[in-house]
C-alpha cells in the first residue's frame, strides 16, 4: 500500500513539474494589459485640457471665489446664468413642403 501512494505521489509531483504551452515571466505580460482600464477613463475623461476663463476659478485657487459664491448662495443673491443660443430661430417645420415660411 505504501509503494502505490509513493508511485502516486511521484506520479503527480511529475505531471506537476511539466511545462505547459504558456509560460509566464516576470517582465513578460500581455503589452494589451491595462488598456481596457485605460479606454473606460479615456471615456469618461470630457475635455483632457480644458481652458478656464480668466474670471472663472481655476484650479488650486485659494478659494475666496468659491466663498464669495458660497455667499451669494446663502443670501439669495446669486448670478443670474447668461443664456446663449446655438441655433437660428425659425418657425415652420422641418422643411416638409407645409407652405409656411420665414424671412429672415
Amino acid at each position: 500500500m505504501s509503494s502505490k501512494l509513493t508511485l502516486i505521489a511521484t506520479a503527480m509531483l511529475l505531471t506537476c513539474g511539466c511545462r505547459t504551452a504558456y509560460t509566464h515571466h516576470i517582465g513578460e505580460e500581455d503589452p494589451g494589459l491595462g488598456e481596457a482600464v485605460k479606454y473606460n477613463a479615456a471615456a469618461q475623461i470630457i475635455n483632457p485640457d480644458p481652458v478656464y476663463p480668466a474670471a472663472g476659478a481655476q484650479p488650486g485657487d485659494s478659494g475666496v471665489k468659491a466663498a464669495a459664491a458660497l455667499k451669494r448662495y446663502r443670501t439669495d443673491t446669486v448670478k443670474q446664468l447668461e443664456t446663449i443660443s446655438s441655433t437660428e430661430s425659425s418657425s415652420g417645420g422641418s422643411g416638409s413642403g407645409s407652405g409656411s415660411s420665414s424671412t429672415h
